[in-house]
């Protein structure tokens, strides 16, 4: 069975539209101006009526010009081959590979397992993305230039990102038929946590320096996800009176401050990662 197939026999009330989508997302408490960060599912929303991009247009409805909307952009195939895992490629490609890749271009380069909402997203005329070659994030609204310019290129999830600048801006976070393993916001309360096995790595991807393309290789933390569904069920038990759920669609859909989930992430990662 096809995606969309999956996304029809999911859709026992009909298919989701632009205002079905704006009335369940009131109903989940987004309100204009709000800073949101979405991580989302289109396949668990349901047949959706314009597909992503009426996602993206009932999202908008509801901030409005004056709130502003993120989304994880990410490119992990713009990295050091020595690295790769899933799958892994012969030790012989690379230096072909550190060569020849085409450099990261914020307008250009496509989003790699980010689910089709934000591939689309990113490609707006009126979304503007973050320059990090790995770790980028797009945004579209009043804080958008903001939360995305000065993205550094050394420890690209932590103080000096698109992260950091929605938590200054007490921003919230969405997820939309997705759980905590992709609420990239806990990222940022790993950069800020002290514990065992935490250590700086050193990794490259292609960037543009000037008009030339240049391998450039930088500094960050061993960052990892396998812990996040574990903190997440605890994030969600313990502060269950601040996160508000419902769905979106068909899809299961909780709201909460991006704030309350860093500061528990690093608190919690502190306890448990040995």
């Amino acid at each position: 069975m096809t995606k969309e197939e999956q996304a029809i026999a999911v859709s026992a009330k009909g298919p989701v539209t632009i205002d079905s989508l704006t009335r369940d997302l009131r109903a989940l408490g987004i309100r204009p101006g709000m800073v949101l960060i979405v991580h989302s599912s289109l396949s668990a929303i349901g047949w959706v009526c314009g597909g992503p991009v009426a996602v993206i247009r009932a999202l908008q409805r509801m901030l409005r010009s004056y709130g502003t909307l993120i989304m994880p952009t990410h490119t992990g195939d713009l990295s050091d081959p020595s690295l790769w895992e899933n799958p892994p490629v012969p030790k012989s490609w690379w230096e072909t590979i550190r060569r020849t890749m085409p450099a990261y271009d914020p307008e250009l380069t496509p989003t790699r397992g980010m689910g089709v909402v934000a591939e689309c997203f990113r490609t707006l005329p009126s979304v503007v993305r973050s320059a990090h070659p790995q770790v980028s994030f797009a945004a579209w609204g009043e804080q958008a230039l903001r939360i995305v310019q000065d993205h550094s290129l050394e420890f690209g999830l932590g103080e000096h990102s698109p992260l950091a600048r929605v938590y200054e801006l007490d921003g919230w976070v969405l997820l939309v038929g997705v759980d905590h393993g992709c609420n990239t916001s806990m990222h940022l309360g790993e950069d800020r946590a002290d514990f065992h096995g935490k250590r700086i790595v050193t990794t490259g991807a292609p960037v543009k320096v000037g008009a030339h393309r240049r391998w450039k290789r930088f500094k960050d933390f061993n960052y990892h996800s396998d812990d996040f569904e574990r903190l997440g069920r605890d994030f969600e038990r313990e502060c269950k009176d601040q996160i508000r759920k419902g769905r979106i669609g068909y899809a299961k859909a909780q709201l909460f401050s991006q704030r309350l989930c860093v500061d528990y992430a690093e608190k919690w990662l502190e306890r448990n990662r040995r």
